[in-house]
């Protein structure tokens, strides 16, 4: 068996960037995404939501319009977009590993490939044709992901997310089963 996807590589490297940084804002910053990652990575809707503005705004550069995946204004659009995108669908499995880490005062930039892993009975309902509906299948794309931070409340304003390629195209090709999945630590 062969680890195809570690929820853990997510925020190594962020971890990584904060034992270095010195700087108290660019802390808080790196802290305030650590968290909202560990919390994504657990589907911990809550935990998530805590760690934004009371106004977020999250933008899919790949598909900007789309009101779901484009949760703008209040917590309760961002709770939506967690339950619609990661619960409901069970694909909550995932990693991005992460390889870039910039950060500044006024925000953090992650960069690396995200991979998901989906039930595909879940591709099938989306309109993907897979081999077994009872397996998984992993989506996988380069992503950068900005996370803005307001200056007044110091809690993330959102995400700004940049995908290089569709990250479905060929997934009937990555199938993957629980066992190549590692345990959250």
């Amino acid at each position: 068996m062969t680890i195809k996807l570690d929820p853990n590589n997510t925020w190594t490297m962020v971890e990584q960037r904060l034992a270095a940084e010195t700087d108290p804002v660019c802390r808080r910053n790196l802290e305030l995404v650590l968290a909202h990652m560990k919390c994504e990575a657990q589907a911990d809707i809550e935990g998530v939501v805590a760690t934004l503005c009371a106004e977020p705004k999250y933008v899919m550069h790949d598909d900007p319009t789309n009101p779901i995946t484009n949760p703008t204004g209040s917590h309760d659009a961002v709770r939506a977009f967690y339950d619609a995108t990661i619960v409901q669908t069970g694909a909550h499995r995932l990693e991005l590993a992460v390889d870039r880490v910039i950060v500044d005062h006024y925000s953090v930039f992650t960069e690396g490939v995200m991979r998901m892993a989906y039930p595909g009975r879940t591709l099938e309902a989306m309109g993907h044709e897979v081999a077994d509906p009872d397996s998984y299948y992993l989506t996988e794309a380069r992503m950068g992901v900005v996370w803005p931070v307001d200056e007044e409340s110091g809690l993330l304003t959102g995400e700004e997310v940049y995908i290089g390629g569709d990250t479905f195209a060929g997934i009937a090709d990555r199938p993957i089963s629980l066992d190549e999945i590692a345990e959250l630590t």
